[in-house]
Formats: structure tokens, C-alpha cells, sequence
């Protein structure tokens, strides 16, 4: 008995080697190719596959020289000048290196001087939760953690404190901790550009009285000193660009005037929510049980008394009022606020104005069904922040593709959440250098003859076609314990490749699965015809087949595929969160092929 449960541990521990990684056909062929048949492949010669495979047409020799020595250096710690070749077994692991050769770009590459409305903006939702809608505390850190992934708009609520003499940043209407605002602004100033120079829009929704706004008016001259941008007039008739704005925080939210007659109206209807129910299609307003996630937002009218306890002290300080909004409304570079009216003149477009307008993602639905062309049109001038619906109180998010089609500029996510939603808002904001802005297409901003604009309910024709071939893949065994898949053998992983996109682009494929194996080998192409590749992501997932439960997850990422560069490149791969795996890689091939 002994004996044979002796040899079954051997069988497994056989089992789990990890065998070693051999280059696909294609990387042999292209390294004999491009060596022309010798042993090795000098700094000319990889000049050549960098320019016609890899596709960087500006590569020099001296260029071609600079990654030459790169690869001795990470593979042999070989000093300068010391070997002037490549082996194949070099030329394998440049390919496969996510430092040497990474898919895209890590740059920034677009046009930076164009106005603000001119970008997708990566923005934060309730960026001070650290869980869930309802119970989690509030603090300083998710939005430090968002500023470092590249976040530039972070979302702050604020409140008055229990003795309404501090503010403070929570969840109105939850059970959510408080955190000070003060905190809040400080962690703001000294992580706003760690990841981008380019500038940090706070969205403050504000529940104050007068004097508090005032308050708040002090923090931010005290804690931004000159890198606060205020406007030199009350309002502005075209948003400065990023490149303007650089180094700058910004603030945007509803003047004090709109927010006390809003209030006051709110008060005359007796604490009843106005309905947004109009023929025009503006949806419904929420409900109180929507777990409160939709009453931060600015473009809802005000919930009287039952909603905010400072109600009283607002009437009792209106003589102070007219001396206290102007400092605190002269902050506000980017205005907030619904118009009177429904959806139609919401978005009315003004000659010598530009503003935000907020819409939850149902909103936004039925704008889209309704007044799809105007919502672009709009987008083009002012910006749409699109938000969470309330039902989220976990704090999942939503597809963002329908806000980028009809050119939102603020796709408003929660940064601590989950999801493939989530994996698509960071895969979008990996393009032109992770700065988190991002141009929008240029179809977007064009007006035609007759004032004619994009229409995303158009199916277009077919304009360039993407062939993915994935080769293989490496990496879990190193940072995965050897049971973590399965508990007696190597894993079996298949790869998910698709593409997130307008509605006709939309498709998910997969590959055959590899038993057994740690290094699986797949070599499997796909097709991808796109009809509007520049808003096109590419999807890409690993799972390890599980015959008697659900498949286990082994890692993903999404990729622009406006920015992915052809040719054969190192995948990285990230966890459920979006944070990169140590080792975890795929080796992958892209090729265009234009119609």
C-alpha cells in the first residue's frame, strides 16, 4: 500500500514539471528569414524585422542597436559592446519580453491642444468609496490609488459634518463613513500627477449651506495655490485644451445661484422629487430606495428637507449669502446643471457657452433611442458625464461603449469595483501613454453640409480587418502555486480572444484547450472585421477548463486596437482587479488588412 501511494506522488510530481519553452514555427521562421540563413542576427538585420514586421517604419540602426543591446543585457548581463548578435534563442526571448516588446504604445501620441470636449477623460465614480455604495467607509485612499492608475476626474460629495461647522466627503443618505474633505484635497495635491501631467477635474456634488461653500472655497485656494485654474470670466465659451491645462485641478459643479433656486423649488413642491417623465424621453428620476447612488449627481434638482438636514441654516444665513457664493462660484471652472425643461433642452447646444450635463446610464439609454444625433452634437461643444445607475449599490459598473459612441467625455465608473466593464474602461485608457485622456475620433467631431453629425445607429461598412494569431503562453507557473488550477495535474487553458465595440464589431471566440500543460501552445488565428475600429477594444481572457465547476480565471486585458502595433508581441496579463501579473504572458500576432 505504501509503495504504491509512493509511486502515485512521483506520477504527480512528474506531472507538474514544467517543460521548456520552445519558439513557434513562425518566430523560427522569421528569425531565418531575417538572418538570412545564418546563426545570428546583427543590428541591421533587426532593424529590417523591426521595420517591415514589427511595423515601427522610423526604426534606425541606431535604434536597431540601442534593443539589440537591451536583449544581451536583460539575458546575459552582457556589458556594451561586448557581442554585436543575436541567437535565436535571443531573438525568442526579445519577442516574448512584455518590457522589450510590449503591443502598444506607451506614449502619448494625440493631439493635446484641441478643447477638453475633444476627449474621452478617465473618470471616477464616488471616487472615495473603498466598497460598496452603502455600508463601505469613505477615505483618501481609493483616490489616490485612481490618481496612480491614471484617473483624472475624481468624485466628491459633500456634506456638512454632525455639528455643521467642517465638511465632509460621504455617500449621502447611506451608512457610509465619513472622511474630511480637507484630507481628501490634500492626497489630491500631492498624487494628482503621478501618472499624467495632464490636468485633475474634481466634480464636487454639493449638499452645503452658503457658509460652508464659502469653507470650501479656502480649502482649495489654500491647498492648490496656483496650480488651481479659476476662468478669467464667469463663464467660459470654449474649454482650454489639456496641453493648456497641464499641471492644473480644476473644479466643476453647480454655481451656488443655480444650486439655491433649485433648492427653493424643490421646497415649494413640498419635498416632492420633480418627475422627469416628459414625452422627450428624460427618464425617470429615482426613487429613494435607488440605495441613494443617484442623488449625488448635479443635474437632479434638490430633495428638500427629508434629504438634507441643513435646510433650516440655509434660510437662516441668506443675508450672507450674496458675499460668500461669489468666491466660492469663481472656483468653478466647468459648470454643472440641468436646464429647465426636458431632455431636448438639456441639450441644447449655446453659441457662448459650455457646460456639463450629468445622465445616469438609463438616462442615457433613452437619450440615445430618442436623440442619439443631438447627444453627439452636444458632446462635440460641452460635456456628458454619464454615472452609475443606483441599483449598483455593489459598486459594478456598466458598458461603457454606448456613452463613447455618442462622444461622452466623463464615462463615470467605480474604480473599486469589478468586472469586464471595468477591464474595458482601463483597456480604453491605455491609449496615448496611459495620460488618461484620450481623443476622440475624429468622426465624432465632424458637422456636415447640412449639420448632419455621426449617427451610431448607422451600420457602417466593413473599414479595416484585424487577424489576431495567438501562439502561446507562459508565466503561471511562477506566479501561481502548483495546486491552484488543479490539485493532481498541469492546467488546461483555452484563451478568449474578441473584440468590444459598436454593435456590429461586438464577437468573442476562443481557442482549443491545452491539456496538462503550464506553457500551453495554441497557434490559432482569428479574423476580425471592424467597422469602426477607433473606438474597437480587443478582448483577450485566459480560463483553465474545469469539467465539473465553473472554469477558473487565469488572467486578461483589454487592448486599444487603434494602438496595437502589428506584428508578433508580448501580452501581458492582469489579474481580476487590472493589476499586471509578475510572468504571466501571452505571445501573440496582429496584422491589418485594409479594405
Amino acid at each position: 500500500m505504501g509503495s504504491s501511494s509512493y509511486r502515485v506522488c512521483v506520477c504527480f510530481t512528474r506531472k507538474f514539471k514544467v517543460a521548456e519553452v520552445q519558439p513557434p514555427s513562425d518566430v523560427k521562421e522569421a528569425f531565418k528569414e531575417y538572418a538570412e540563413g545564418g546563426t545570428h542576427m546583427n543590428a541591421e538585420q533587426l532593424r529590417r524585422f523591426l521595420v517591415e514586421v514589427q511595423g515601427e517604419t522610423e526604426a534606425t540602426l541606431a535604434h536597431a542597436e540601442a534593443v539589440l543591446q537591451q536583449i544581451l543585457q536583460k539575458r546575459h548581463h552582457i556589458t556594451k559592446f561586448t557581442r554585436h548578435a543575436l541567437t535565436s534563442d535571443d531573438f525568442f526571448h526579445f519577442l516574448f519580453s512584455v518590457d522589450l516588446n510590449p503591443p502598444i504604445r506607451y506614449k502619448v501620441h494625440h493631439d493635446m491642444t484641441a478643447p477638453l470636449s475633444h476627449y474621452f477623460i478617465f473618470t471616477g465614480h464616488n471616487s472615495y468609496l473603498t466598497g460598496n455604495q452603502l455600508t463601505s467607509d469613505c477615505s483618501d485612499v481609493p483616490i489616490i490609488e485612481a490618481l496612480k492608475k491614471g484617473v483624472r476626474v475624481i468624485e466628491l460629495d459633500i456634506w456638512p459634518n454632525s455639528s455643521k461647522d467642517d465638511v465632509h466627503v460621504l455617500h449621502g443618505r447611506t451608512v457610509t463613513t465619513p472622511v474630511e474633505l480637507i484630507r481628501c484635497l490634500k492626497s489630491i495635491k500631492e498624487h494628482a500627477f503621478s501618472a499624467s501631467p495632464y490636468p485633475v477635474v474634481i466634480t464636487l456634488e454639493d449638499h452645503l449651506p452658503a457658509n460652508l461653500q464659502a469653507k470650501v472655497a479656502q480649502m482649495l485656494t489654500e491647498t492648490f495655490g496656483e496650480i488651481l485654474f479659476c476662468p478669467e470670466s464667469e463663464s467660459l465659451k470654449e474649454f482650454p485644451s489639456p496641453e493648456d491645462l497641464k499641471y492644473r485641478v480644476i473644479i466643476s459643479t453647480k454655481p451656488p445661484k443655480e444650486y439655491l433656486e433649485a433648492k427653493r423649488l424643490a421646497d415649494k413642491q413640498n419635498s416632492q422629487k420633480e418627475r422627469e417623465s416628459d414625452d422627450d424621453g428624460w427618464g425617470k428620476e429615482p426613487s429613494s430606495t435607488d440605495a441613494a447612488a443617484d442623488e449625488e449627481d448635479d443635474d437632479k434638482i434638490d430633495n428638500g428637507g427629508s434629504d438634507r438636514n441643513q435646510d433650516d441654516e440655509d434660510d437662516d444665513d441668506s443675508d450672507d449669502k450674496p458675499h460668500q457664493a461669489p468666491v466660492y462660484k469663481s472656483l468653478i471652472a466647468i459648470h454643472a446643471g440641468k436646464p429647465k425643461g426636458g431632455l431636448v433642452e438639456a441639450l441644447r447646444v449655446e453659441p457662448d457657452k459650455v457646460r456639463r450635463l450629468s445622465l445616469s446610464e438609463q438616462a442615457l439609454e433613452k437619450a440615445a433611442e430618442s436623440h442619439g444625433m443631438d447627444v453627439v452634437r452636444f458632446t462635440q461643444k460641452n460635456i456628458l458625464r454619464v454615472y452609475p445607475k443606483g441599483m449598483r449599490v455593489t459598486s459594478s459598473n456598466y458598458k461603457p461603449l454606448l456613452s463613447w459612441m455618442h462622444g461622452a467625455q466623463m464615462v463615470a465608473f467605480n474604480m473599486q469595483g469589478y468586472g469586464r466593464s471595468l477591464w474595458l474602461m482601463q483597456g480604453m485608457f491605455k491609449a496615448n501613454g496611459g495620460c488618461g485622456y484620450v481623443k476622440k475620433p475624429d468622426f465624432l467631431m465632424k458637422i456636415g453640409p447640412n449639420g448632419q453629425v455621426f449617427y451610431p445607429k448607422e451600420k457602417q461598412p466593413v473599414k479595416t480587418t484585424l487577424k489576431v494569431k495567438v501562439y502561446m503562453g507562459d508565466g503561471w507557473h511562477l506566479d501561481f502555486k502548483q495546486t491552484h488550477f488543479d490539485m493532481y495535474s498541469p492546467p488546461d487553458f483555452y484563451t478568449r480572444v474578441g473584440i468590444a465595440g459598436v454593435p456590429a464589431d461586438v464577437v468573442m471566440k476562443k481557442t482549443k484547450k491545452k491539456e496538462d500543460n503550464w506553457t500551453p501552445i495554441w497557434e490559432e488565428e482569428f479574423t476580425f472585421p471592424l467597422t469602426v475600429p477607433e473606438l474597437a477594444l480587443l478582448r483577450i481572457e485566459v480560463h483553465e477548463y474545469d469539467m465539473s465547476e465553473k472554469d477558473d480565471f487565469a488572467g486578461q486585458t483589454c487592448l486599444p486596437v487603434s494602438e496595437l502595433k502589428p506584428g508578433i508581441h508580448a501580452i501581458p496579463l492582469c489579474d481580476h482587479k487590472g493589476e499586471k501579473y509578475n510572468s504571466v504572458r501571452l505571445l501573440m500576432r496582429f496584422e491589418f488588412v485594409e479594405c
